[in-house]
């Protein structure tokens, strides 16, 4: 494949000079510095290359920064102690520094012909990718126009040759060549054109986003694992509530989360209202800088299809522990087909489902063994975005968040007697948590049997 056939054009290249541009050394992280300077003076050429580059001239700060070069994997490795080499399918080198990874790519080739390396398609995918090239051909091969930048550590200077810089003012996400043959050559770029789009405030162009319902299918073709880590991204990245509408709005949901988007389908807007709540705590506890886990997410998006199913089981007649369980482990059984999610988030998610309907059990003994458990913050949390379902429901999160602020005493006294009566009492076991029980005054026996 020639670079007419991939861009439509020969690439032209515009130079950017230093004074035209915002880019800093002073944002560019020390290892990735250290990495290009010794490339360059080895006599290599050394690009910072990809979303650095995008997102350094949106005044971001990037999380990784990436390098291309003319030197091959084995030259960088000889050039860095602290470099291995990864990948089959794309030959890497990743020169490390304490935490930081330097991921260094060598110039791709377009041609089957000429080069180092080798190329493997499978019906239009690459499987397998390690032809060597130009700069000019590596910048046709890239993804998006705005992910086709170098930063030229020899004089500071950006290069584009397909119009990115444009594209970076404009504010819009373009792909490099046909777009059908792009998305086929690698479909999950359809995601990351919808997370990039939601991170960036981009708007994807319409010949970009134009064959995702055609092409949508070929995801699940894609390996669960990759897909995983792609969810990651969308998700855990500080923009995960964008991220999903804009992929509901490309239409691209139901390939990725298929049972999400069959629940919302049924218009069930308390469930979306605990989707977008979930996704926003979670973009806000990343923008504090707490922990999160991929669990809880996953527990949310899938919430909808594991509770319907689970209620369909019991209208059956099976019991309501059986329910649950058999309903999250079809769901989850489907769901990992597309996206491999680990056991160990599996197994949380399934817990964090099964001890809902727990919280409407408010018996002395069933309360405290359920705040013992090990996923009861968790699964309270899940609890509350609940609270769009019903009053009822409402309620009963108010009702545990007292509860727990109650000493141990207070609690177990407001308990005492209270019998096994499901979600009805909660309103009024709620009034009594509030303040303890008065104990009825036991009358004394007079050691007569009682009368039959």
């Amino acid at each position: 494949m020639n670079l007419k056939a991939r861009n439509d054009a020969t690439p032209v290249l515009r130079i950017i000079p230093r004074e035209q541009h915002v880019i800093s050394r002073k944002n560019i992280s020390k290892a990735a510095l250290r990495v290009l300077y010794r490339l360059h003076e080895a006599g290599y050429a050394a690009y910072l290359v990809g979303g650095a580059v995008r997102d350094l001239l949106l005044s971001g700060h990037p999380k990784d920064f990436d390098v291309a070069t003319n030197a091959t994997p084995d030259e960088v490795k000889k050039l860095f102690r602290n470099c291995r080499l990864i990948g089959r399918r794309f030959r890497l080198a990743h020169v490390v520094y304490g935490p930081e990874i330097i991921e260094v790519a060598t110039f791709r080739g377009t041609g089957e012909d000429g080069g180092e390396g080798d190329r493997h398609v499978v019906d239009g995918r690459i499987v397998r990718d390690n032809v060597w090239g130009t700069i000019e051909e590596d910048a046709v091969r890239r993804d998006f126009r705005v992910n086709a930048l170098y930063y030229d550590i020899s004089d500071f200077s950006v290069r584009d040759y397909v119009g990115g810089m444009q594209d970076v003012q404009d504010r819009v996400l373009r792909l490099i060549g046909d777009p059908v043959t792009r998305y086929r050559e690698d479909p999950v770029r359809m995601l990351r054109a919808a997370r990039l789009a939601a991170k960036l405030n981009f708007r994807i162009d319409t010949a970009a986003a134009a064959p995702f319902e055609e092409l949508g299918p070929l995801l699940a073709d894609a390996a669960p694992a990759r897909l995983f880590d792609e969810s990651l991204k969308m998700f855990l990245g500080g923009h995960g509530l964008k991220s999903f509408r804009m992929l509901e709005q490309c239409g691209l949901l139901k390939f990725m989360f298929p049972a999400t988007a069959r629940a919302l389908k049924r218009g069930d807007e308390a469930l979306r209202s605990l989707i977008e709540q979930g996704l926003t705590n979670t973009d806000e506890r990343i923008a504090e800088g707490k922990s999160v886990t991929p669990a809880f997410l996953f527990a949310v998006l899938l919430w909808g299809e594991v509770r319907d199913q689970a209620h369909a089981w019991m209208v059956k007649g099976l019991d309501s522990n059986e329910a649950w369980d058999r309903a999250a482990a079809h769901v989850v059984a489907e769901q990992c087909q597309r996206v491999a999610i680990p056991r160990r988030f599996t197994f949380t998610m399934e817990e964090i489902w099964s001890l809902q309907p727990r919280f409407e059990q408010v018996q002395r003994k069933r309360v405290f063994r359920l705040m013992a458990h090990p996923r009861f913050r968790a699964a309270f949390d899940f609890l509350l975005l609940r609270a769009p379902e019903s009053s009822a429901m409402r309620e009963l999160g108010q009702w545990w968040s007292h509860a727990q602020k109650l000493p141990h005493e207070t609690l177990a006294a407001a308990l005492s007697g209270v019998a096994d009566a499901g979600v009805e009492p909660a309103v009024s076991t709620a009034t009594a948590a509030s303040k303890p029980r008065k104990r009825r005054r036991r009358r004394k026996s007079n050691g007569k049997p009682d009368a039959t």
